[in-house]
This record gives structure tokens, C-alpha cells and sequence, in this order.
């Protein structure tokens, strides 16, 4: 789901394409993380995930791109087939207010490749978001809206996530620290029914997290955690909401 994505220098590597102007409106990037996360939510089960992506930014504020990453949430709650990989296709427009103001407006599609068969009573979990964001200095507020089902839960349209994110980097030391939160919340009368037998869906997130650019490079460490319940625990007993480090190396090119 979800913007936002973190890489290791070995692996950037293999990956390596050749140069582009430093204007190009083009840019890529790779690269591996210890644990997958999307709005506090492991997608891997607690494992590393390869991931990467493209994007296109013209110079009115007009972006388009594309970013996967391996996945196993689906396959781990249950569903039958394969459902291993997720790819994100996105555009929106983004632009300054002034020198210290800016927003971002956008659709998002959450795709996930395979042929797999959903558990009873869910859906495929392929989401659709159009989401808004402002941000002032070093602090950004975004919303994100459902457009119909969202992640194998039917008839949520309406379910949204709303985030608090700041950044600020302290200069001397070339460390950047970024503090999240997050709340999640499910509408329709599925989510009400789950809601109801003890599986809440909604639940609030956060997360404190550090990095350093190191040639290109960039490592990071970051503290998750949620108060997600039940509903996301996996019929083998993974805690898919728990508290988490994630370990992470990026390089964008």
C-alpha cells in the first residue's frame, strides 16, 4: 500500500542503471528492508522484503509512478494460489504554497499479482485511495480515502487513514529523524460485523525512526509499533501489529 520505502547497498548494485542527467524528470530506486510495513502492519510476517520503484515528476508538480515490493500477508491469513508480489501505481499533483508550505493530492492502487483464491467472506485485496496532504516546515498532515474494498475487506468504502509525520535533520551530524502516527479507520457494515465479534479492524499506529546518507546510501532504524487487535493476527499465531525494528538501506538514482 501505501506511499513511502527502504534498500541495501549490495543488492543496490544489481540494480544499477545507467546514470541520468540531474534534471531528468525520471528517477529510480531499490533496495531491501529487514520487515515490510505499511501503516504499522508487517506484509512480509516478519521478513525481509526486496523492493524498488519508478517515478516520473514534471516540473508543473504532475507525478506518476510505480513501486513493488514482495509480500505474504495474503497467503499468511489463508488465501490459496500464489499472492507474493505488491505493485503500487500512483499520480497526483504537488506543488510550494510559499516557502514553507506545500501539498500533495493523489490516487493510489494497492495491486497484488497472482492467482489466489480470498477466505471466505473477504475479497480480493486489491485497494483503491485518493489521499491529501499539506505540509509547514518540518510537520505533514495526509489523508487517504477508500474508493470501495480495502485490503480483502468488502464494501468499506469510506475507510481512511489519517497521519501526522515529521522530519527534521540535524545538520552537523547528517542524521534525519522522523516521528509518525497514524489511526486507521474501517467503515460499512462488514467492518461493523468484524468489529462486533471481536476483530476490530481500526487501530492507531506510530513510529520513531532514524537514518544517515552514507554515499548514496541510506541506512535507517526504525521503531514501530500499534494497538492492533486480533484482526491482524495470522491463523498460525504471527502478530502481524506488534512492536517491531525495522532495519534499512536505501539508494535512489
Amino acid at each position: 500500500m501505501l506511499k513511502k520505502k527502504l534498500l541495501v547497498a549490495a543488492l543496490a548494485s544489481a540494480f544499477a542503471l545507467p546514470a541520468m542527467a540531474e534534471d531528468s524528470p525520471v528517477s529510480f530506486n531499490v533496495g531491501l528492508v529487514s520487515d515490510y510495513l505499511v501503516r504499522g502492519i508487517s506484509q512480509t510476517s516478519a521478513k525481509p522484503a526486496l523492493q524498488g520503484g519508478v517515478d516520473y515528476a514534471h516540473e508543473s508538480g504532475f507525478y506518476i509512478g510505480a513501486w513493488g515490493s514482495n509480500i505474504s500477508w495474503i497467503t499468511d491469513f489463508g488465501a490459496t494460489g500464489t499472492a507474493n508480489i505488491e505493485v503500487d501505481t500512483y499520480g497526483g499533483f504537488s506543488n510550494s504554497i510559499n516557502d514553507d508550505t506545500s501539498y500533495n493530492v493523489g490516487f493510489i492502487r494497492y495491486n497484488y499479482l497472482g492467482s489466489y483464491t480470498p477466505v471466505a467472506g473477504t475479497v480480493k485485496a486489491d485497494t483503491q485511495e485518493l489521499y491529501g496532504a499539506l505540509t509547514y516546515k518540518y510537520v505533514t498532515a495526509k489523508y487517504s480515502y477508500s474508493l470501495g474494498d480495502f485490503l480483502t475487506v468488502p464494501n468499506a468504502k469510506g475507510t481512511s487513514y489519517f497521519e501526522l509525520n515529521g522530519s527534521y535533520t540535524l545538520e552537523d551530524m547528517g542524521v534525519t529523524l522522523d516521528a509518525h502516527y497514524g489511526t486507521q479507520k474501517y467503515k460499512g457494515a462488514d467492518a461493523d460485523a468484524l468489529a462486533a465479534a471481536g476483530f476490530d479492524a481500526s487501530y492507531s499506529d506510530y513510529s520513531l525512526k532514524a537514518s544517515k546518507d552514507f554515499s548514496g546510501y541510506t541506512v535507517g532504524a526504525m521503531l514501530s509499533n500499534t494497538n492492533a487487535t486480533d484482526f491482524y493476527t495470522t491463523p498460525a499465531g504471527k502478530k502481524l501489529g506488534r512492536s517491531t525494528l525495522v532495519l534499512s538501506v536505501t539508494h535512489g538514482f
